[in-house]
């Protein structure tokens, strides 16, 4: 008799993973506007660009309001040379796990830290979770 194997198959992260727990009603939920040329995915901390109503993804080296966690994505979307107003992210009253946020490539755990605590005083908390 011949037994098949087959390759181990990886589900990505989704909704689940990232979101323990959101207010009813999507009180939690914020539509926001994504600044151009951003390509933001499920979990990436985000900030709000100063002087407008765009976010693009948290950078702790801006100094343009970038650099202040003002929520976590909850939809992909990418954007080229048009900001899209179809974003759409966790703003409010909800905890997420740790291991489903994407953070910058060289944030330091100060940095780290300090956006975690950002979060938390908008009232969206970082659970270290499976």
């Amino acid at each position: 008799m011949r037994i098949t194997t087959y390759p181990p198959f990886q589900e990505g992260l989704n909704l689940g993973d990232l979101l323990k727990f959101e207010a009813d009603n999507l009180y939690s939920r914020d539509r926001v506007t994504v600044a151009t040329n951003q390509a933001l995915v499920l979990g990436q901390i985000v900030g709000r660009i100063a002087g407008s109503d765009h976010v693009a993804a948290f950078d702790p080296a801006a100094t343009d309001g970038r650099e202040i966690a003002i929520g976590v994505a909850i939809v992909p979307i990418t954007t080229t040379k048009d900001a899209s107003p179809d974003g759409l992210i966790i703003a409010r009253h909800a905890a997420v796990t740790d291991h489903a946020l994407v953070w910058p490539a060289a944030i330091t755990p100060e940095q780290h830290a300090a956006a975690v605590e950002q979060l938390r005083a908008i009232g969206v908390l970082v659970r270290h979770g499976v």
